[in-house]
């Protein structure tokens, strides 16, 4: 019963858009992992390539590439993901989840890598008709 709800990013326009996917859509994304490059017709963007960036679960704790599985664990962060200290050196113990999706995991985050060629637009000049020449009899 996966149901995740997929913020897919275009870093070149720097837009975002957001999509809900349920049941037998939302199987291929199970077992991947942080990082991996997959299709974009699985989110709506067929002949582009997606790559999976992150994503939290239904408590809101982020996934962390460094933590191996798809279970939630308690490390000791010093930054990054998770946690953001506010003094040099500071440590905390803290609760993320690991790099693998899974059924727990609701929201996704991903931004596409690579788009169809699209032909350029070329820009229509103003044509202006010009007058014919004048006859000087």
């Amino acid at each position: 019963m996966a149901k995740f709800k997929v913020i897919l990013s275009d870093p070149q326009t720097g837009t975002s858009k957001v999509v809900e996917l349920e049941e037998a859509r939302a199987a291929p994304f199970i077992g991947r992992k942080i990082g991996e490059t997959m299709d974009g017709a699985a989110v709506d963007m067929p002949s582009t390539k997606v790559k999976i960036m992150g994503g939290s679960d239904k408590d809101g704790v982020p996934m962390r590439p460094d933590v191996h599985g798809g279970v939630r664990r308690k490390v000791v962060l010093s930054g990054g993901v998770g946690f953001n200290p506010t003094k040099g050196g500071e440590r905390r113990r803290k609760a993320v989840r690991g790099n693998v999706i899974t059924d727990e995991i609701v929201q996704l985050n991903m931004k596409i890598v690579e788009q169809p060629n699209k032909p350029k637009e070329v820009k229509a000049e103003a044509f202006k008709p010009q007058a014919p020449a004048a006859n000087p009899a």
